[in-house]
């Protein structure tokens, strides 16, 4: 069984969103023509309280895009994102939403940030997908979203963690790049773990039929 994980395809994510990554939107039409050839078809959500503390607005004397630390972890500052039931934290309209069997949302707590669709950044609680997947016979990943550098790096690793193999879709990514390499430092980290990266659409990863 192959899964293709959808990471935070947000609002907030794409312009004119509190937290646009460039290029973002284009992604989505990759993702609506792809879906079909999994049999499994997930998306992650970040789903932030409005004071989570990953948001440079509950630090005073803290710069959107300082790293910090935020109990015993380093912490990027960012703007308010993904708020909870917010319009910034909803799934992209024109993602064909109908295709996705299940959603699972992460940094939910105020005191941890989530990257990785898995597990919070410090690995204290699970989301729930791990379980899911492997529930349904999945072995196989491919990862896709925003932002390269950030979400879809922690998932792809993640992944790979827990055993599932794993592929990068680049053609469905876009980074943040807030120091210059972060994207390709980001890419050869999950090669560099074992994630298949792959430049182009994935064709031999289609629809399993066992």
């Amino acid at each position: 069984m192959k899964a293709l994980i959808l990471v935070d395809l947000q609002n907030d994510f794409v312009e004119p969103g509190a937290l646009p990554v460039p290029g973002g939107a284009e992604v989505v039409a990759y993702a609506n023509r792809i879906m079909h050839e999994y049999d499994l078809v997930v998306a992650t959500q970040d789903w932030h309280p409005s004071d989570h503390l990953s948001f440079a607005s509950q630090h005073p004397g803290i710069e959107i895009g300082d790293t910090f630390d935020l109990n015993g972890m380093a912490q990027v500052a960012w703007p308010d994102h993904c708020v909870q039931s917010t319009f910034g934290a909803q799934l992209l309209d024109r993602l064909e939403r109908g295709q996705i069997d299940s959603v699972f949302r992460k940094g939910t707590d105020r005191n941890i940030d989530s990257y990785s669709g898995f597990f919070d950044n410090g690995h204290l609680k699970a989301t729930g997908l791990g379980d899911f997947l492997t529930e349904r016979g999945v072995t196989e990943v491919s990862v896709m979203g925003l932002a390269t550098d950030y979400c879809v790096r922690f998932t792809a690793l993640d992944a790979m963690k827990l055993g599932f193999k794993t592929h990068l879709l680049l053609e469905g990514c876009r980074g943040v790049e807030l120091r210059v390499g972060d994207i390709q430092r980001a890419i050869e980290e999950m090669r560099l773990a074992g994630v298949r990266v792959i430049e182009a659409s994935p064709g031999s990863l289609a629809r399993s039929t066992t």
